[in-house]
């Protein structure tokens, strides 16, 4: 996963965790697929002007409810119950610091919002490989294996774009930032049966 560049790989004992609840990291999981095709119709909201850039986020936002509906299949398959949307407090904290780094700018608003974007669907792809190499259950092991490689199709898209549209922006200095960042915010998770937890 060394295409990721991530900072600090997730513990695999962390399934562990998550295996003691599969309940709740499916709910989980499921209300984070929400919540990537929302971001994609809102990137698509705020910056309409970018044809290419709204066929894409179409098509992100669609297989992200896909995502969110196979997982929620998976739920009912098993006699269980889609939970509450839950809070991420991992990606709160991404958000704060998108926010507060984004200097006003239409520009430096849509870097920031597609390096978040990356961001979350980079450790995503990493902890849905770390689930996929260590659950014990077969059907969730292939399934998170599936999504991994979509998940890491969608950090590209997002990375991709934000060096296409981040005209008189530093896009790798900012994502070497990004990673810095992530890496300090992760080392406090790893602990609950979510999938950023």
């Amino acid at each position: 996963m060394s295409i990721l560049r991530l900072k600090l790989p997730t513990d695999p004992r962390w399934v562990n965790i998550v295996e003691k609840n599969i309940e709740e990291i499916l709910t989980d999981h499921a209300w984070c697929e929400q919540k990537a095709a929302t971001n994609a119709i809102t990137i698509i909201t705020i910056n309409s002007e970018f044809p290419d850039l709204v066929t894409d986020m179409l098509a992100l936002a669609k297989e992200e409810i896909e995502h969110f509906q196979m997982v929620n299949e998976i739920i009912q398959k098993r006699g269980l119950v889609l939970g509450r949307e839950r809070k991420d407090e991992y990606v709160g904290e991404l958000a704060q610091y998108m926010k507060k780094s984004n200097n006003g700018s239409r520009v430096s608003g849509l870097v920031e919002r597609l390096l978040f974007s990356a961001m979350i669907e980079a450790r995503s792809c990493e902890r849905f490989k770390v689930l996929s190499e260590n659950i014990k259950d077969k059907e969730l092991s292939d399934f998170y294996r599936d999504l991994m490689e979509s998940e890491a199709g969608h950090y590209t898209t997002f990375i991709t774009y934000a060096r296409k549209y981040g005209i008189g922006i530093d896009v790798e200095k900012r994502w070497k930032e990004w990673l810095e960042f992530e890496a300090s915010v992760i080392s406090k998770y790893g602990k609950s049966q979510t999938v950023h937890g």
